[in-house]
Order: C-alpha cells, then sequence, then structure tokens
C-alpha cells in the first residue's frame, strides 16, 4: 500500500532557498502546495490550504517565523511547522520550541538532513491522519 503524501507550504523570504527546498522534495513523498514570502501570507496559506507541514523560515517581513508559528498552532494545532533558520541561537530554538515548533533544521543544510527531519515529522503524521 503507497503512503499518504504528505503536503507542505515552504515559507522563507529568500527566493532561492525556497527553490532549493522545493528540489529537495520534488521525487519524494511531498507535495509542496504552496511557498510564502513573509510570514504573514504563511499564516494566510496555511488557513486556506491546511497542509500537514509548514517549513518556515525565522527571520522573514511583516511577520516572522515564530510570530507566524504562534498564529498558526493557535488556528490549526493538527499542522506541524518546522524551523529552517540561520539563527541557531538558544533562544530562538527554544522559543520555537515552546510556540510548537515540531523541529528546527538549522542552515546551511543538506538534503539528508531536511528529508531526515522531515521523515521524522511525517512517521508522527502519519500515526494519527492515516
Amino acid at each position: 500500500m503507497a503512503r499518504r503524501r504528505i503536503s507542505i507550504i515552504i515559507a522563507d523570504d529568500n527566493d532561492m532557498m525556497r527553490s532549493i527546498l522545493r528540489g529537495m522534495l520534488r521525487g519524494e513523498e511531498y507535495d509542496v502546495v504552496g511557498e510564502a514570502r513573509n510570514g504573514q501570507l504563511a499564516i494566510d496559506m496555511a488557513t486556506r490550504l491546511k497542509p500537514d507541514i509548514v517549513c518556515m523560515d525565522v527571520m522573514m517581513p511583516e511577520k516572522n517565523g515564530i510570530e507566524a508559528l504562534c498564529e498558526i498552532k493557535v488556528a490549526h494545532p493538527g499542522i506541524e511547522v518546522v524551523m529552517v533558520t540561520s539563527n541557531s541561537d538558544p533562544d530562538t530554538v527554544q522559543e520555537s520550541i515552546q510556540n510548537g515548533a515540531s523541529a528546527f533544521i538549522i542552515k546551511p543544510f543538506n538534503a539528508a538532513r531536511v528529508l531526515d527531519t522531515l521523515e521524522k515529522v511525517s512517521g508522527r503524521i502519519r500515526q494519527t491522519k492515516p
């Protein structure tokens, strides 16, 4: 039996970073259903598209990733949010986890790290939403 595909929104203000992440997920068990270039768009897309996962940069215009994370988790607690950032400051990591982030990926990253992290999060999704 084929495993259920996981829907993902990529939220990052850097066009190249979104393109790199999208490329890593192509051909895997993921469907990139939307891309956002700021935190407010990520919130709007999460509400409209209800993805399984949002991959979210921390530093973005309009609303930063942590503000967007908080709003998404309040409105849609079942959406998993994976923070993707170059800011590995322990306070940022702790604040993200305390506000409901499922995982944290530090830039620069490689495809294996991204796919491994998303596979762990996807495993939890598949257990709760067959």
